[in-house]
């Protein structure tokens, strides 16, 4: 008998925001064990569920391994060779932008994106290449709002303070969940091992939330708010800063006045209308954030997917500005990455309004419409309209607006194809399919990851496994396209063109990222890295980087910028909600990734949660039963559901998970029938928008019977 092949490896989950080292078992070409890494300076030893199952996606029977094209007549998928795939894909994206301009041709770039080398190297080059008006992406269901806030205080969109965790002494949390999400525009690897090191050295967390999440439940204390409410909150509490004689702007800072008249309607007394919480406790939060050596207010998903998110991270940087915690020990601090995405200009500074989309006259902001918008643009006739689109790993049909109706629009395309390792809800209406390596096949070191870390660390990781000889980094995917589609096209790029494009996208991301590394000030190269798998460690985030690394113009921080300030005129509009209105929100769960990943044994087993969460009281109001069968209403659409009754959510509150709904035809996702659920966003509205065009996720009027 043959004697299996083990070995140990050091490697890194690139799933989520948290990038944890990781200590892998490697047994005749699969990983057998994951374990985190001790010695690695940022996660420190920490793993979650989705990082032991980080081998299951290299050997999941389900995942695409070579191209596929999808047979109209029959819906039959067959498998076929590489340059046919993309000679395919390059003629039909070329003739469909020569006969109708480029704006017919649509783009959607998914959240794996940011968390590939590869992907951020190289697709944001493919997007440029192919040149076309109406691209889309995961940011406009997400933090749309705080890229854009950064942009116009900090003059960047990724200039985005996150909090000093491991040195703050009070932590005020709205509508976020670290517990379950590993920090999220705060990269926080072992975030109960730092929420007990705060503790211990006498801090403390309060949650603002309608559920009482995983977070909530370890805090020191939490309090329950009405969806879509935060806004009233922060700016009592800002206003309260003015009453108290406390708010302190720092000499790099313009529009205090501006400010103070702004925010004087919003009193604790009107926060309480809209969120419930008592005016004297808004009063007592916000003063203790003010006299606390050092706290930061940190704002997530909840307060960003509501309608009103922009002005709610406008509020949450004014309460740092304002109590003197930003780029302070313990507040909220920058970081100092070995690459720096931010002044090197590797990432664009961004903007906003520059352009609308063609059917409702929605604003880009960094190039991008927002994608509330992409159903309707394929679907409504005239000049412009989308014929054709690229997906580059993302399903919007489950975690955007109005899903059903966007399934629906996909169908009618003249073409489509994807760079995905699934056929999943959206790639299901492609016609090609090109599948990319995945994590443990490729060179991994994080852009923007690092650059939002609560430690500044640098880390480069080796690809575990070879990819096969017929297979492809995305990176040579995205080369492979950009090159080939704009040779086809009518209109040819000049030769100088031709040759930047093939020196730009021939680069490997590996041999990038030693060149990125050997123009900053870090002293951090390649191969000292190849040397340190597990990581180096630069230290604590530094105070003091203020004024100097801002990107304004004048390195002057806007307090009170116009878009925020003129949006107050429609929050002032908005009354109280009535008693029995239900409001919608989402969820997520430390076992799911999104819309993927459900199809693992491993993160699927246990009790379900699929559940629509729904207050006791809600139940017996409508003379439901826990665990009945109900249908769930909103303007938009209905979907059928399981009901559980807790008091984790408030009364008024109804909870679905994201990234559900795997029950439409065609879709081969393994043992996903034992996953039941629905998607919540067949029910999220895409009228319903934030200033910046980030879909008003949260908060959705609903009727459940």
């Amino acid at each position: 008998m043959a004697q299996r092949q083990s070995s140990q490896t050091i490697g890194v989950c690139n799933l989520c925001e948290a990038m944890c080292g990781l200590l892998l078992t490697v047994e005749d070409g699969r990983v057998t064990s994951a374990r985190g890494n001790p010695d690695d300076p940022l996660s420190r030893g920490h793993i979650c569920p989705k990082g032991v199952a980080i081998g299951d996606i290299h050997a999941d029977p389900d995942r695409l391994r070579r191209p596929v094209r999808r047979d109209r007549a029959t819906g039959a998928w067959n498998e076929i060779g590489w340059d046919e795939a993309l000679d395919l894909v390059a003629e039909r994206l070329a003739a469909v932008t020569d006969t109708h301009g480029r704006a017919a041709l649509g783009i959607y770039l998914g959240n794996p994106n940011v968390h590939s080398l590869g992907s951020m190297t190289h697709g944001t080059a493919l997007v440029k290449a192919l040149h076309t008006p109406n691209t889309f992406s995961a940011t406009s269901v997400d933090q749309l709002p705080h890229q854009l806030m950064a942009h116009l205080m900090f003059g960047h969109q990724l200039m985005l303070p996150v909090p000093d965790i491991d040195r703050t002494s009070y932590f005020l949390v709205f509508g976020a969940n670290p517990m379950a999400s590993n920090g999220s525009l705060m990269t926080v690897p072992d975030f109960p091992g730092r929420l007990r090191e705060l503790k211990a050295r006498g801090g403390r967390m309060v949650v603002l939330d309608p559920r009482r999440t995983e977070t909530a439940k370890v805090a020191s204390e939490h309090h329950f708010l009405r969806p879509g409410s935060d806004a009233w909150v922060l700016l009592a509490m800002v206003r309260q800063l003015f009453v108290d004689g406390a708010a302190a702007a720092p000499s790099y800072a313009r529009g205090v006045a501006a400010v103070e008249e702004a925010v004087a309607p919003f009193t604790p007394e009107l926060a309480e209308q809209h969120s419930g919480i008592p005016a004297a406790e808004v009063v007592r939060m916000v003063r203790e954030l003010a006299a606390a050596d050092g706290g930061v207010a940190y704002g997530r998903i909840g307060v960003s997917t509501h309608e009103f998110g922009s002005i709610c991270q406008w509020a949450i940087n004014l309460l740092n500005l304002l109590t003197g915690n930003l780029d302070r020990e313990g507040g909220a601090m920058l970081t100092s990455p070995a690459i720096d995405i931010v002044g090197t200009g590797l990432i664009g500074r961004g903007g906003h309004g520059r352009r609308t989309s063609r059917v409702r006259g929605l604003p880009e902001t960094s190039s991008e419409l927002p994608v509330a918008a992409l159903r309707e643009e394929i679907e409504t006739p005239g000049e412009g309209q989308i014929r054709a689109m690229l997906t580059l790993s993302g399903n919007p049909v489950l975690s955007t607006p109005d899903g059903a109706r966007l399934d629906t629009a996909l169908a009618g395309l003249e073409f489509m194809a994807a760079v995905d390792i699934y056929i999943n809800e959206t790639t299901r209406h492609a016609d090609v399919i090109l599948p990319p390596t995945t994590a443990l096949e490729r060179d991994h070191y994080d852009l923007v990851f690092h650059a939002l870390a609560v430690r500044n660390t640098s880390r480069f990781t080796p690809a575990i496994f070879p990819k096969d000889r017929d297979a492809r980094h995305d990176w040579q995917i995205y080369r492979d396209l950009a090159l080939r589609t704009t040779a086809r096209r009518s209109k040819k790029l000049s030769l100088a063109d031709r040759a930047k494009l093939w020196a730009r996208m021939s680069i490997s991301p590996t041999r990038l990222v030693q060149v990125l590394l050997a123009r900053g000030e870090s002293g951090v190269t390649i191969s000292r890295l190849r040397k340190h798998p597990e990581g180096i460690d630069l230290g604590p985030l530094r105070a003091g980087q203020l004024p100097g690394r801002l990107q304004t113009p004048d390195k002057v921080v806007d307090l009170a910028p116009a878009l925020a300030v003129d949006d107050l005129t429609r929050l002032a509009a908005v009354v109280p909600p009535p008693s029995d209105e239900l409001l919608l929100i989402g969820r997520r769960h430390q076992r799911d990734c999104n819309s993927w990943m459900h199809n693992s044994e491993r993160l699927t087993k246990g009790r379900p949660r699929h559940q629509l969460l729904m207050n006791p009281a809600d139940l017996a109001a409508r003379g439901l039963a826990d665990g009945a069968l109900v249908t769930v209403t909103s303007r938009v659409g209905t979907v059928k559901v399981d009901v559980l009754a807790t008091d984790d959510v408030m009364p008024g509150v109804v909870s679905l998970p994201h990234g559900y709904g795997h029950g439409r035809d065609g879709v081969r996702l393994g043992v996903a029938d034992q996953v039941p659920g629905v998607s919540i966003n067949d029910l999220t509205d895409p009228e319903r928008l934030d200033v910046s065009g980030n879909a008003a996720l949260s908060g959705v009027p609903v009727t459940v019977e």
